[in-house]
């Protein structure tokens, strides 16, 4: 008997060991309450430490509040405390028995949009947040906008302080309906709506008997069920941009060092390199040694069957590989308080390659909080510009011919950086070919 209960544990450790991980993000306008739901999260799942608890619990006594004030869990700058706003992003780590989670919690000041695009960038699904006396404000369709830039295809809607509307069915079904309508405007696959209190814990971990008329999952249900879409880049033609170029003359070895950021590749398989020159790979080297195969993540050296001149930054690709572009279409996010205006010369890194480039022009600046297919457009192309926060439609031009293609996979492929030449830091982040409207 004590063999089968041995079994049992084991194998029970081993799933634990296995769990799949979900990427999430929280974005919602100021004072929506992201700070206690994604403290409730933590607490729900028993993701705090007793000192920390015990701590909170002191904190929200000296404050005269009424139970836990959860928010303390997240919250841990002191600037943060002081205003009673998050303003960075900050990760999260939480685990149930069926997944594990990394969430980014995200500021809600629309001058904090860049921290957003951070978090969201590389999430599966983002819970954006509305407080339901307010309902789908600009705030809510600002961050529903970048999500969709960024190919986040689930959007879970958390309904939060229904309890400061007496749990009112038809409130929600109101709320609901315009976030579906923009969701669907926008082209998001899959959003879903909750009813939620995040103070008094309403269908976050637990079902809520105060919204009865809610027959829907709670949010950590959706989190544990919702298809951890790891398998998007894996789906991908290969791509691999070289980050070194490996030589031992002594033993005539030559590789190609880099991660694949796409697809994946076997050996024997055949591949294309800059120029249009076809190669096969006769080996694959890992840092366990050599493997048969390796996919989008994993990092390898390649070695190739023909000496084809390559250097740090040519791709190695899956025919037919990108084309080599001068000149592309894109979507950028502003950095910077820097502004970046028309003509700027800038460098452009995209994926290991770092040339010189151009801001050939600045198309349209997005309007987003008043509605996301409206512009600001001055009379002249010279008289617009990309500042902090804006989102932009721009055309890029490099120095250097790069295989550019469109964004996809949370940035596997199509996404760049814009870095000022004098100072070497980051203007704008950038999406090829992404284009509201």
């Amino acid at each position: 008997m004590a063999t089968t209960d041995s079994g049992a544990g084991a194998r029970a450790t081993d799933a634990l060991a296995h769990r799949e991980t979900l990427r999430l993000c929280t974005a919602g306008s100021v004072d929506d309450g992201k700070s206690t739901f994604v403290g409730r999260l933590l607490h729900d799942t028993k993701s705090v430490l007793a000192d920390q608890l015990a701590s909170v619990e002191r904190t929200s006594a000296d404050r005269g509040f009424d139970g836990l004030d959860l928010s303390l869990l997240v919250d841990g700058l002191r600037a943060e405390r002081e205003q009673g706003i998050t303003i960075d992003v900050a990760y999260r780590y939480f685990a149930t028995d069926k997944r594990t989670f990394i969430l980014a919690d995200t500021p809600g000041h629309v001058q904090y949009t860049r921290n957003t695009v951070t978090g969201m960038s590389t999430s599966q699904v983002v819970v954006l947040l509305v407080d339901a006396r307010n309902g789908v404000v600009e705030q809510t369709i600002r961050h529903l906008t970048v999500a969709h830039l960024l190919g986040v295809k689930t959007v879970i809607l958390g309904v939060n302080k229904i309890d400061l509307v007496d749990y009112s069915q038809e409130v929600f079904e109101q709320i609901r309906a315009a976030f579906e309508a923009k969701a669907a405007e926008l082209g998001i696959e899959e959003p879903i709506a909750v009813p939620i209190s995040a103070l008094r814990g309403d269908n976050i971990a637990e079902r809520s008997a105060n919204t009865d008329w809610y027959t829907g999952p709670t949010v950590l249900e959706l989190l544990e069920s919702i298809p951890v879409h790891s398998g998007r880049a894996l789906e991908l033609p290969f791509r691999f941009p070289i980050q070194y170029v490996l030589r031992e003359h002594a033993s005539d070895y030559r590789a190609y060092a880099g991660k694949i950021t796409a697809g994946s590749i076997a050996l024997d398989d055949a591949i294309t390199a800059p120029g249009g020159r076809q190669t096969t790979v006769i080996g694959i080297d890992t840092a366990d040694g050599e493997a048969e195969r390796a996919q989008a993540g994993d990092s390898v050296a390649l070695r190739l069957a023909d000496d084809i001149d390559l250097t740090r930054g040519d791709l190695l690709a899956a025919a037919p590989r990108p084309e080599d572009v001068r000149e592309f279409a894109a979507t950028v996010v502003g950095l910077t308080e820097k502004e970046l205006t028309p003509g700027k010369a800038v460098k452009l890194r995209y994926g290991t390659s770092l040339v010189r480039a151009r801001l050939a022009s600045v198309d349209r600046v997005l309007d987003i909080d008043s509605a996301a297919d409206d512009v600001v457009a001055g009379e002249t192309e010279a008289s617009i510009g990309v500042g902090l926060n804006d989102i932009a439609h721009v055309t890029i031009q490099v120095a250097d011919e790069l295989p550019v293609e469109e964004y996809a996979a949370r940035g596997a492929v199509g996404s760049f950086l814009l870095i000022d030449q004098a100072s070497g830091s980051t203007l704008a982040a950038g999406f090829v070919g992404t284009r509201l409207r």
